[in-house]
């Protein structure tokens, strides 16, 4: 698994913040070998099951080539597709992260912790799309707002 410890910390971070935003809510953890493997068993998840938000967490540390901003491209552009196609919040938290002491701030760090902010985002997306729901549910008749 690339970059193992930043990401445990990350995904760890998460959970933690979760337990506290959304203390009932049921925590499903799949990991992958990398970064540009995230999309495609997101997919495959969301083929299979309905989800109330997922959360895609990795490091994409650069190297001295193109390759870790083709990565997150390719990422970030499946995430966000498959967030519109499944209609589903995707919280898109894969880091590109320039060096080590980013990653390290971002993934460990209190001040700037990704993990947390990815749990808030979640739970936040998830209470404006129960919120759209009550107030419009699907299954409804759409009439036109004057």
């Amino acid at each position: 698994m690339y970059n193992q410890a930043f990401t445990d910390a990350l995904v760890d971070h998460t959970i933690e913040e979760l337990d506290l935003v959304l203390p009932m809510a049921r925590i499903d953890l799949i990991r992958v070998t990398g970064a540009f493997e995230i999309p495609v068993t997101v997919a495959n998840l969301l083929d299979r099951q309905k989800f109330s938000c997922v959360i895609a967490l990795g490091v994409i540390i650069r190297g001295e080539t193109q390759h870790a901003d083709l990565v997150a491209s390719c990422v970030t552009e499946s995430l966000q597709g498959l967030a519109v196609e499944h209609r589903t919040p995707i919280i898109h938290e894969v880091l590109l992260v320039n060096n080590e002491k980013q990653a390290e701030e971002r993934c460990t760090g209190d001040t700037m912790n990704r993990g947390h902010e990815a749990a808030r985002a979640a739970a936040n997306i998830i209470e404006i799309f129960a919120g759209i729901e009550k107030s419009m549910p699907l299954g409804a008749k759409r009439q036109a707002k004057l």
